[in-house]
């Protein structure tokens, strides 16, 4: 592990108190989701959410790209948080789409699979026993390990295995995939999936947190030798800037990898890149689409801090009860979730169907700038599923 920096918070007068945001806030934030959830039922009965939305509208796509769990996922809280049988017979709707895309190998060459698969099936099966879902997971884990290099310890992130522009690129994002392959293994009693997990992540924290605990989006290594090469990114604003919603995928997914391995390093680097990311806010909590920016005129994306909201609360729950950094970390969550709920969400913007604007998919690449990400509402419905009862994972 590298001898990466533990940057003090500094924001600690700030976060040594909760903020005034109640039970009842809560449960109208959550009532304004299913809100929203109830007015898409129709239109993404079987098909899924656009990735980014357009003028604040997702349109209806296919299950063809990496976020259509996102939309699943956001059924089976709706089911937790109600139980109303409506929500899951929709989110049950969708999940022989989830088996063909798996059996037929369609937009399979990805490792978003955990992303999928985890929140469309995974749920399904912990929360009805479906042997369908488990089924159709293990599908996807399988595809999942036909990704992973065995003499470099990771996983490519994207393309063809041979693609001399991909291979062996790792993203940070996979962090939040891993738990697939843990939870495979815990299945079937095989360990190769939790090996290949449990590599990625010590390869990860290696090389893509760089030694102030910002992270790199993407890292190459070398599969026949096994040895690093270099940083680079495909979302952030530069090679050695720190793309924010990465270092939120490092913040929740290091925690995920800690549950299921009891290595207290993963737990250590979680620490320090959120200490990172909660010293680059701006004034109402809610980061700029990279950390480079901390004031001014660039974009937010209130997706990476919903996705921080949930990884803090997750690093939280594995810390000592006396140890005061657990309370900076859950107020730190709740004054950003505050901030989220009261000034970033579409409930004054009739003609949306998202939860969240002022996203940001890929500011480089031209694509959803301030709009709303479906993986954001996923998040955002997450965090308050998390402060609102003991919600139990579906990573």
């Amino acid at each position: 592990m590298p001898n990466v920096i533990n940057e003090p918070i500094r924001n600690t007068s700030l976060f040594s108190e909760a903020p005034t945001f109640s039970e009842a806030d809560c449960k109208e934030a959550i009532r304004f989701v299913l809100s929203r959830i109830d007015g898409n039922l129709d239109t993404f009965a079987h098909k899924f959410p656009s990735p980014a939305s357009s003028g604040n509208v997702y349109m209806p796509w296919d299950n063809v790209e990496w976020t259509p769990g996102f939309w699943t996922g956001m059924l089976w809280l709706a089911y937790e948080a109600t139980g109303d049988m409506k929500y899951r017979r929709a989110a049950e709707g969708q999940l022989e789409s989830y088996r063909a895309r798996a059996e037929e190998r369609k937009h399979t060459a990805t490792h978003d699979l955990g992303f999928l698969y985890t929140l469309s099936c995974v749920s399904a099966y912990k929360l009805t026993g479906s042997e369908f879902a488990k089924e159709t997971a293990l599908l996807a884990a399988d595809l999942l390990m036909e990704r992973y290099f065995d003499k470099a310890g990771i996983i490519q992130a994207w393309g063809n295995l041979d693609n001399p522009s991909q291979r062996g690129r790792m993203i940070i994002d996979c962090c939040m995939n891993l738990p697939l392959l843990y939870w495979a293994s815990e299945m079937t009693g095989n360990p190769k999936y939790e090996t290949a997990a449990r590599n990625h992540a010590d390869r990860a924290a290696r090389y893509l947190i760089r030694e102030d605990a910002s992270s790199y989006h993407t890292f190459y290594m070398d599969v026949e030798t096994g040895e690093p090469k270099y940083g680079k990114t495909s979302q952030g604003y530069s090679d050695d800037s720190c793309w924010s919603r990465g270092q939120a995928w490092a913040i929740y997914g290091f925690p995920l990898s800690y549950i299921y391995t009891r290595d207290g390093s993963m737990i250590d680097i979680a620490q320090k890149t959120a200490n990172y990311f909660l010293n680059r806010l701006p004034d109402d909590l809610v980061c700029y689409w990279d950390l480079t920016f901390t004031e001014g005129g660039e974009e937010r994306d209130s997706s990476a801090a919903a996705i921080a909201v949930c990884g803090m609360l997750e690093l939280a729950k594995h810390l000592p009860l006396v140890d005061e950094r657990r309370r900076v970390y859950e107020n730190a969550s709740l004054h950003i979730l505050k901030s989220l709920a009261e000034s970033y969400t579409s409930k004054d913007v009739p003609h949306s169907n998202g939860v969240l604007l002022h996203a940001v998919y890929g500011k480089p690449l031209g694509n959803g700038i301030d709009e709303c990400c479906i993986w954001g509402d996923y998040y955002y419905f997450e965090a308050l599923m998390r402060v609102a009862r003991n919600w139990k994972l579906y990573w």
